[in-house]
């Protein structure tokens, strides 16, 4: 996704998509690193001085005070400054990554930072490498709203910043990267996983460079050793991990709803209570189980006897459930390994110790049956992470790579899976999405990601034709845009490119600043707006406008504008697709298929399209809509289309062409005597108006000229079946001529009622004169008898500007014009205009439509349609773009 901002060029090119991939991976990766070895040194300073002061003084008082004073402020600190920062962090960044609105930033990182650091530093028994994935994912999140992405990088950065997190905690980056995809995403289509790979590796690195090895297993090769014979032994003990993960996961909803439904307190009192528990049961233990820190190296390294283990397990289990309970920030990762160890090594010691006593009573087992105990400490690590997280690749790898031993793979992978399968059966489900729904937050994974919005673009629901502004414009003509037009904002254009967008906003600093009205335009608008592209997502587009609190968006292809975007375009959307008005029943035409086109140099500022049909008015037509493009310096698309019977396929049709190049041959000719670029195409279609709208939105269309018989023989048609489906539906601004003659027009009558299609018709005829020898203008307005002193105001204003531009034109030559106003008293429109048109022998009539559009003024009266029928003068019908 890219989109322009106010950032030097310079820089830009060197923050390209892909380097900014990388900048942003290794950033995310070193800000990991670091926040994991800050916390690591914070809490093992924190622990320190709390083993020393537990020596120092009574241990049965010092240890519960630590514990119930550093609770008390962790949970204030989360309570009142980021609430997001309570428990592991691993459930509120998997709802983070599946689009739900949960809270990732800077603050929810620091809260993470310190509360952790009280509560291990305190005594809890939790790990520090959740909040590290957590803290790592806001810190991507907070870089995200530095460096503004699109919602799909956005979750890509946060699953970047989940993997170094954890990569950071561990040492481990292929775990991280593993981790995110295995647990949180589970499902890698739309994930770019070299930024993930990335920032874990420059996570490790950072976190392995500051703080060494993470959980070291402290042990060479040698001591490492799987036998085959191990197998059997091996499956047990993944079914042990596996009822004990499982009877874990169960332990922490019972604590949970202990916390929640009997002691009814607010956090930092859980948090303290928990702290006072723990602090009481570990003074009642030897002094080895005060260091919490110690206490899990001697634990995963197997140096403990086994009854030390066994009562270590024990006491693990428990206080990890007290503290989990109670909302603490901290992880399960930790406690979770080093239960598994625990496990394990008794696992290993027993079957040993059966195996000895076998050999002292002269039964035989056979030779090397069990080996080191130490096999079963590590296997049992992955087998109780893998059923607690549901994570049996990242158990086997995060083992495999704090011990480098392939010796290993195996075991972890009998007991890792066998460990998994065993605790979905006593605690089916993630035990992440469990505790999300606990808190009422359901993850729905058969609903597509952003249910309607991810099927639709930009294109989708831009207006396609847009009011613009020009840079040079003096103030004071900006002022009166705004008072003619219930807009709030329009693009600017120079050259036909955007260079800036000027809202009320802006206006109000003229008289905050007291700016002359004769300065021009650009020294008060937003320079370089932002912008989406046609086929961005509706994701992006809602992104930006809630990032940059706009109202509106400029659609552009380049620096070309093809569009814009508003609120109310959306919430529009959203109507129709819920009320189902988007849907068309009955057989439906399929798409037009082109057949030939040529393509001319894009040198102009727009595009005006003109259907050709009728070789007879041909000529005609393209001589009207080459005065257009020149004055406005578009570019021609002229259209031929060829019909076909609906039970044949457009797109597998033959047809013949000669007659239509032929006819558009003479648009070719005339574009390079003018010197206006002309693109041609023909389509084979099954109806012409559904061909005309395809080419309107493929071709980016600014107008469209239409030529038209000036009355239909069809029921319930105003203009005919083509040209009412064109008025109806297309966005871009529609000229209508119906020719009577093919003489060159001088007298020209342009009735007025004032609305913005009246001056659309103005604004036009300085182009359409243009085809006059000495052309003649008569403004006109009809007024009801019943109002003698009529407001002229819109006639004379509509005078001015026609004679400042018929004065500024001329090319080279002098062209002698004449301008007047004329007001009419009558009681019908029509005859009126009728009956000036023949007084005046006029040429040409051009109309504009009202307020509501030409099918609501005919519904109301018929008037144009009246004057067209019943005039023999050639008639022209202009409707403006359709509004933003």
């Amino acid at each position: 996704m890219m989109w322009h901002l106010p950032v030097p060029n310079r820089l830009w090119q060197l923050l390209q998509p892909k380097r900014l991939a990388i900048f942003e991976a290794c950033v995310i990766g070193l800000v990991s690193g670091l926040a994991g070895f800050l916390l690591k040194q914070q809490v093992g300073w924190l622990g320190g001085w709390r083993v020393y002061a537990a020596h120092v003084l009574p241990p049965w008082l010092i240890l519960p005070a630590i514990g119930l004073c550093g609770g008390l402020l962790a949970g204030w600190l989360v309570e009142r400054l980021a609430p997001e920062a309570a428990g592991s962090g691993i459930p509120q960044v998997k709802s983070a990554l599946a689009r739900l609105p949960v809270s990732l930033d800077l603050r929810v990182a620091v809260v993470k930072l310190v509360s952790t650091t009280l509560v291990l530093g305190s005594g809890l028994t939790l790990g520090r490498q959740g909040p590290t994935v957590q803290i790592g994912a806001a810190l991507a999140a907070q870089l995200s709203r530095w460096v503004p992405t699109s919602p799909d990088y956005r979750r890509q950065l946060i699953a970047a910043g989940t993997a170094a997190g954890l990569a950071a905690g561990f040492n481990a980056p292929i775990a991280g990267v593993l981790f995110v995809i295995e647990e949180l995403l589970q499902d890698v289509s739309g994930l770019t996983l070299g930024t993930a790979i990335l920032a874990s590796f420059v996570g490790a690195v950072v976190s392995r460079l500051l703080g060494g090895n993470e959980l070291s297993v402290g042990m060479n090769a040698d001591q490492i050793n799987f036998l085959p014979q191990e197998i059997p032994l091996l499956l047990i003990l993944g079914v042990l991990a596996g009822l004990l993960g499982g009877l874990f996961c169960q332990g922490v909803f019972l604590s949970l709803t202990f916390y929640r439904r009997v002691l009814r307190l607010g956090l930092p009192w859980r948090v303290g209570l928990a702290g006072l528990a723990s602090g009481l049961i570990v003074a009642l233990l030897p002094a080895s189980f005060r260091d919490n820190a110690g206490m899990q190296e001697l634990l995963v390294t197997g140096e403990a006897s086994w009854q030390v283990t066994a009562v270590a397990l024990v006491i693990r289990f428990g206080l990890t459930l007290i503290a989990c309970g109670s909302g603490a920030p901290g992880g399960l990762f930790a406690p979770s390994l080093v239960m598994g160890s625990a496990l394990g090594y008794l696992v290993g010691t027993g079957a040993q110790s059966l195996q000895n006593l076998s050999l002292v009573s002269g039964v035989s087992w056979g030779a090397d049956l069990v080996g080191s105990p130490t096999v079963y400490a590590l296997a049992g690590m992955g087998a109780v992470f893998s059923a607690v997280a549901r994570g049996p690749i990242t158990a086997i790898v995060i083992v495999f790579e704090m011990t480098t031993n392939f010796n290993l793979v195996l075991p972890l992978m009998i007991t890792s899976v066998v460990a998994y399968l065993v605790s979905e059966q006593v605690f089916p489900g993630s035990l992440y999405t469990r505790l999300l729904e606990w808190n009422g937050i359901k993850l729905d994974s058969d609903a597509p990601a952003d249910g309607l919005w991810a099927k639709l673009t930009a294109e989708d629901i831009m207006q396609g034709r847009v009011e613009t502004l020009a840079s040079e414009l003096s103030l004071d003509e900006v002022v009166q845009a705004f008072s003619r037009s219930h807009h709030r904002g329009f693009p600017v254009l120079d050259e036909g490119k955007l260079v800036g967008i000027v809202t009320q906003t802006d206006l109000a600093v003229i008289n905050q600043r007291g700016l002359a009205g004769d300065l021009p335009l650009r020294e008060i608008m937003t320079l370089q707006p932002v912008t989406v592209r046609p086929s961005d997502p509706l994701t992006q587009v809602l992104y930006l406008l809630d990032r940059y609190k706009l109202s509106r968006l400029p659609v552009t292809e380049g620096r070309k504008l093809v569009g814009i975007i508003t609120r109310a375009d959306i919430i529009r959307v959203e109507s129709d697709r819920l009320s189902g008005d988007h849907n068309r029943f009955g057989p439906q035409p399929e798409p037009s298929y082109v057949v030939h086109q040529t393509r001319a140099p894009a040198l102009g500022q727009g595009r005006l399209l003109v259907p050709l049909a009728n070789p007879q008015t041909a000529s005609a037509l393209l001589r009207l809509a080459a005065a257009i493009a020149r004055e406005r310096h578009f570019e021609l698309e002229c259209l031929q289309v060829i019909l076909v019977p609906r039970d044949n396929s457009p797109s597998e049709t033959s047809v013949r062409t000669t007659s239509s190049r032929r006819l558009l041959d003479r648009a070719v000719r005339l574009g390079k005597e003018l010197k206006i670029p002309v693109h041609t195409q023909v389509r084979v279609a099954h109806d012409v108006a559904q061909a005309i709208l395809e080419t309107l939105k493929e071709r980016h269309i600014d107008l469209v000229l239409m030529g038209w018989e000036g009355s239909t023989p069809t029921p319930g048609r105003i203009f005919g079946n083509v040209v009412d489906t064109v008025i109806r539906q297309a966005a871009c601004e529609v000229v209508l001529v119906k020719l009577c003659s093919q003489t060159i027009p001088n007298r020209w009558l342009v009735p007025m009622a004032g609305g913005p299609n009246a001056q659309q018709a103005v604004q036009l005829l300085p182009a359409l004169v243009s085809l006059s020898s000495a052309p003649e203008i008569r403004l006109c307005q009809v007024f009801e008898p019943s109002q003698p002193r009529p407001d002229q105001s819109n006639l004379e204003r509509a005078a001015r500007f026609l004679s400042r531009r018929l004065s500024q034109r001329g090319h080279g030559r002098a062209v002698p014009w004449k301008v007047s106003t004329t007001p009419v008293h009558a009681t019908s429109v029509s005859h009126a205009v009728l009956d000036l048109a023949r007084q005046d022998q006029c040429d040409v009539i051009v109309l504009g439509a009202s307020r509501e559009g030409l099918l609501q003024q005919v519904i109301k009266g018929n008037i144009p349609e009246a004057i067209a029928r019943n005039s023999k003068r050639t008639v022209i019908l202009v409707r403006g773009a359709v509004g933003s």
